[in-house]
């Protein structure tokens, strides 16, 4: 044999299993594009597989459990004070304090709006804010504990239009108040009230401080209720700085 022959016999030996391994990957790539199986895009299903997991008697998320915790937390937290909350009230706001009667103290605040679409900004801006904003009204007492919370007014309201349109007096116009009438230096007084600012109307449920303070009666009254309106910023400032 010559030399020809033999080195074309080593080609081919030496190529024949990279042919064939060639050949073998191209068969298998074409079964893999052939028998390729596409993720199942029917949500609808998903949906309910996904329900069924998540409320499944064994399922870490048992809806029985939530619902307990929810229960729970909505008795103890989000509910309709009882008259017993109220007397509670009363004796801790007489002891640090000294106003008898006090639920709390009123005011709102501004909660900027960054998304707010451009065809609304107008409705939601206010003169002193350079932002779109959405105004909370809030009855604040001692230990962060709202009393009563009205959110979503915009932010051109002022204090008034924002009272005006707040539930904050529904039960005692409806009559569903419970009685906390309480007596004070021998006089009964039917409502309670709440401190605000000057800005509130003259009614019996607000108590305003003295714009200014002519006798010294008058001042230590000033102070005290400028001193007890301190739990509405601290309640503000708890709120700014969970980001809520």
């Amino acid at each position: 044999m010559d030399s020809d022959s033999d080195d074309e016999l080593v080609l081919h030996t030496l190529l024949f299993p990279a042919q064939d391994m060639i050949h073998a990957r191209g068969e298998s790539s074409h079964r893999e594009k052939k028998h390729r199986k596409w993720i199942n895009r029917d949500r609808e299903a998903a949906h309910e597989l996904l329900v069924h997991d998540y409320f499944a008697s064994d399922s870490l998320y048992n809806l029985s459990k939530f619902e307990e915790s929810f229960q729970l937390y909505r008795d103890t937290y989000l509910r309709h004070p009882t008259k017993s909350d109220v007397e509670q009230l009363y004796v801790a706001h007489q002891v640090k304090h000294g106003f008898s009667g006090m639920l709390g103290s009123i005011d709102y605040t501004h909660w900027e709006w960054a998304n707010c679409p451009n065809v609304w900004r107008g409705q939601f801006m206010q003169g002193d804010h350079g932002v779109p904003t959405v105004i909370l009204e809030a009855v604040v007492s001692q230990y962060l504990w709202f009393w009563h919370a009205f959110f979503g007014m915009v932010g051109s309201s002022n204090d008034l239009n924002v009272l005006q349109a707040s539930p904050l007096f529904n039960n005692i116009l409806q009559g569903k108040a419970p009685d906390m009438s309480y007596v004070l230096n021998g006089n009964e007084y039917k409502y309670e009230y709440y401190l605000a600012d000057g800005i509130y109307l003259e009614h019996a449920t607000f108590v305003k401080s003295y714009s200014f303070s002519t006798d010294e009666k008058r001042k230590l009254f000033k102070l005290a209720q400028e001193s007890a309106r301190k739990d509405m910023e601290q309640a503000y400032g708890a709120l700014n700085k969970s980001d809520i």
